[in-house]
Formats: C-alpha cells, sequence, structure tokens
C-alpha cells in the first residue's frame, strides 16, 4: 500500500506560544510521527493548508477534495481539525475508488498526553483494510462519513444512531 497524507491544520499540529500565552497550528507533524515510530509503509506527505478547522471555507474543502483526486494513491490520509472534519469529509464523497480517512486530535501531538498516535494508527489501519469511500478515524473508532457527529459536550466522536439515542 502507498499512502498518501495531506496535512491541513488543526489540533493535530498545534503549538503552544507561552510568550504569547497562544496556541498556533506549525509544522505538520505526521511524517515525523511516522518515521519516529518505524511504520513499514510507503508514504508522502502534502501540506494543503495551516487552519484550524473552525476557520475553513467551502474553498478550502475544495482544495483538500482536488489535492486527494489529484493524487495517484488510492488511500489517503487527512489530518485535519475536529470541529469541521465532519463538513470536509462531506464534500470528499464520490471520489472514484479512493480510500479516505481523516483523522486528528484532541490535544496537540506535541503534548505527552496525546491522542495523535493513537489516531493516526487505528487510521492507517483503516486505509489497510476498508473499501473505497470516506471515514473518519477518532476516539478508536472508524465511521462511515454519513453516520458520524461530533459529540462537543462529550468531546468524541459517535455515529449518528448512538447520538439519537442520547437524545
Amino acid at each position: 500500500m502507498r499512502l498518501h497524507i495531506i496535512t491541513t491544520g488543526g489540533t493535530i499540529d498545534k503549538v503552544y506560544f507561552d510568550a504569547k500565552s497562544d496556541y498556533q497550528v506549525g509544522d505538520p507533524v505526521i511524517g515525523d510521527l511516522l518515521r519516529d515510530l518505524g511504520v513499514a509503509l510507503s508514504f508522502t506527505v502534502e501540506s494543503a493548508m495551516r487552519k484550524d478547522s473552525l476557520d475553513m471555507t467551502d474553498a478550502d474543502r475544495a482544495l483538500i477534495r482536488e489535492r486527494a483526486e489529484a493524487c495517484d494513491e488510492r488511500h489517503v490520509l487527512i489530518t485535519h481539525g475536529t470541529d469541521g472534519m465532519v463538513a470536509t469529509g462531506q464534500a470528499l464523497k464520490g471520489l472514484a475508488d479512493k480510500t479516505i480517512v481523516l483523522t486528528g486530535a484532541l490535544q496537540p501531538a506535541a503534548f505527552q498526553r496525546t491522542d495523535a498516535d493513537f489516531n493516526i494508527g487505528c487510521a492507517v489501519g483503516a486505509l489497510q483494510s476498508l473499501p473505497p469511500g470516506v471515514y473518519i478515524a477518532m476516539n478508536g473508532r472508524v465511521f462511515d462519513i454519513d453516520n458520524v457527529v461530533k459529540n462537543r459536550a462529550e468531546n468524541r466522536f459517535e455515529a449518528l444512531d448512538e447520538a439519537a439515542l442520547k437524545s
């Protein structure tokens, strides 16, 4: 499997600037993470943008779609901010013969107690086993893009049918 990774920013790539008491999206971290973990697959990394997903526009989502469509690889991993992940996933539907998994982190990858490594590992595993389509890998689960919602109160992703049962 050849994997193409598109980075868009989001919490996974955020760094803390103490002098400013501020978080900003920094350089993409996924390439270094995969190399440090000794991941034994071929991958390329492309930075599409460095944005918080709350700041993404339809034009940004169109650019992400163009990049996913243009790459030669059939397996595409997109690192993304969690708040806009579902909307971007919806914008990626219908790309023939592509398996696309979006993932991110609720805590920056630079933090000691981050979910970034776990979510990336889950996403890479999902890419190797899923048929073409668009998915989200977060919180130890993989969701079809048409059956997922971010539960902001619980700060996790859930299947739509699970969320409906809670309300």
